[in-house]
C-alpha cells in the first residue's frame, strides 16, 4: 500500500497586488515520525485558531500509540495479541474501537462471500507473511487445511463489550488499522481547528482543503513495479481517503512462481490472478483500506464487478504481458473526470 504524496502545486500561482490573500497566506507546516513499523506524516495549513504544532503532534502520536497498543500483532502486550494467544472459549473486554473494527470485518466478509477475513493470521504465518512467520515457503496441503480450521469470522462473536472466540482464532487488523488511525487523526486535527491537511500513516492517506497557494492536495499512485517507483496517476483530493493494495512489494518466488502476501481466505493460498494493484478512494480511510484489500483478493473481473455494484471509486491495474492495463469504475471517473496521469 504505497502512495507518494506530491506537495508541489499543479501550476504556479501568480500573486498580483490585488490578490492580497496570496501575500498573507497561512503557512504550510508538517511533522512526522515512526509508527507501526513504518512511518507517518502530517502536513497542514496553520490558520488562525489552530493549536500549536507541539500540541498537534502530541495528540497525533497519542492516537497512533493507542492504536498500536490495542491492535498490533507485532507486540505481545497489545490487547488483540493477548486475545490471539488465549485459548478457545475465551472472552475478553475490548475498547469500542476494536469491537467496531471486528464488526466491520464481519460485514466486509459477508458482503464479499468470504474474500475479506480478519482471522487470517494462522495462514499468514504459515506462508511466511505473518508476525509469527518462520520462513517464506509453500506449505503442504495438509498444513493449509490444518491452519484453515483456525480461520473464519464464524468463530468470533461480540458479547456486550467483550470479544469471544469458540476456536483458537487470531485476529489481524493490518488490513484496516492504518486507515482507522488516519480517520482518527483527521478528526483530531479538525477538532484542533485545522481545516486543510494531508495525513499519511503506513501508506494510507486522507486529505482535506487546499494548500496556502490555493493548489489542491495531490497524491501519486505508483505503477505496481518492484524494481523502481514510478508515478502512474495523480489524484487531487479534498475530503477523501485513499488506499492502494498490491502484490508487488511483499512476495517470494519458488520454482519460478511468484507468491503474493495477499491471501485468499476462500482457498487459504496467495492470490493467483493478474491484478497487480487496486486503489480505492472513499470519504473514510478505514473503508478505503479494507475495500482495497477485498478487491485485491477478488481480482480483476470479480473485483471490478463488485466495485461497480457497490458504487465504489476504484482503479484496477492488471498485468498484461510486460506492461500494465488500467481500468476505473464509473464512480472513480466521476470523482476524477479529467485528472492527468503523470505528475
Amino acid at each position: 500500500m504505497s502512495l507518494a504524496a506530491l506537495l508541489r502545486p499543479v501550476i504556479a500561482v501568480a500573486c498580483a497586488a490585488a490578490l492580497t490573500g496570496c501575500l498573507f497566506s497561512d503557512p504550510l507546516e508538517s511533522f512526522g515520525g515512526p509508527t507501526m513499523g513504518s512511518t507517518y506524516s502530517v502536513k497542514y495549513v496553520r490558520g488562525s485558531g489552530v493549536a500549536e504544532a507541539t500540541t498537534l503532534q502530541a495528540g497525533v502520536e497519542a492516537i497512533l500509540a493507542e492504536v498500536d497498543q490495542q491492535m498490533s500483532t507485532y507486540r505481545d502486550d497489545s490487547l488483540i495479541e493477548r486475545f490471539n494467544q488465549a485459548a478457545a472459549g475465551t472472552c475478553m473486554a475490548m475498547p469500542p474501537a476494536v469491537l467496531e473494527l471486528v464488526r466491520l470485518g464481519e460485514d466486509l466478509s459477508q458482503r464479499s462471500g468470504g474474500a475479506f477475513d480478519l482471522t487470517l493470521e494462522p495462514l499468514l504465518n504459515l506462508w511466511g507473511f505473518g508476525p509469527k512467520s518462520r520462513s517464506e515457503q509453500v506449505p503442504s496441503a495438509e498444513a493449509i487445511a490444518e491452519a484453515r480450521q483456525r480461520v473464519g469470522h464464524a468463530h468470533l462473536r461480540i458479547d456486550g463489550q467483550r470479544l469471544c472466540k469458540d476456536a483458537k482464532v487470531q485476529v489481524d487488523f493490518n488490513s484496516i488499522a492504518a486507515g482507522h488511525a488516519v480517520d482518527r487523526i483527521a478528526a483530531w486535527l479538525e477538532g484542533q481547528g485545522v481545516s486543510s491537511y494531508l495525513v499519511e500513516a503506513t501508506g494510507e492517506l486522507k486529505a482535506r482543503g487546499r494548500k496556502p497557494d490555493g493548489a489542491p492536495w495531490r497524491i501519486a499512485i505508483e505503477e505496481p513495479r518492484d524494481d523502481q517507483q514510478v508515478a502512474q496517476k495523480v489524484l487531487e483530493l479534498d475530503g477523501l481517503g485513499v488506499s492502494t493494495s498490491g502484490d508487488y512489494r511483499n512476495y517470494f518466488e519458488e520454482n519460478g512462481r511468484r507468491y503474493s502476501h495477499t491471501l485468499d481466505p476462500r482457498s487459504g493460498a496467495p492470490i493467483g490472478h493478474r491484478l497487480a494493484a487496486v486503489t480505492v478512494v472513499h470519504p473514510q480511510a478505514l473503508l478505503a483500506d479494507g475495500l482495497s484489500t477485498l478487491l485485491m483478493v477478488l481480482g480483476p473481473e470479480e473485483g471490478a464487478a463488485y466495485a461497480e455494484r457497490e458504487g465504489l471509486a476504484a482503479l484496477f491495474v492488471t498485468r498484461e504481458g510486460e506492461g500494465f492495463v488500467t481500468r476505473s469504475t464509473k464512480a472513480f471517473d466521476a470523482l476524477f473526470p479529467a485528472q492527468e496521469d503523470t505528475p
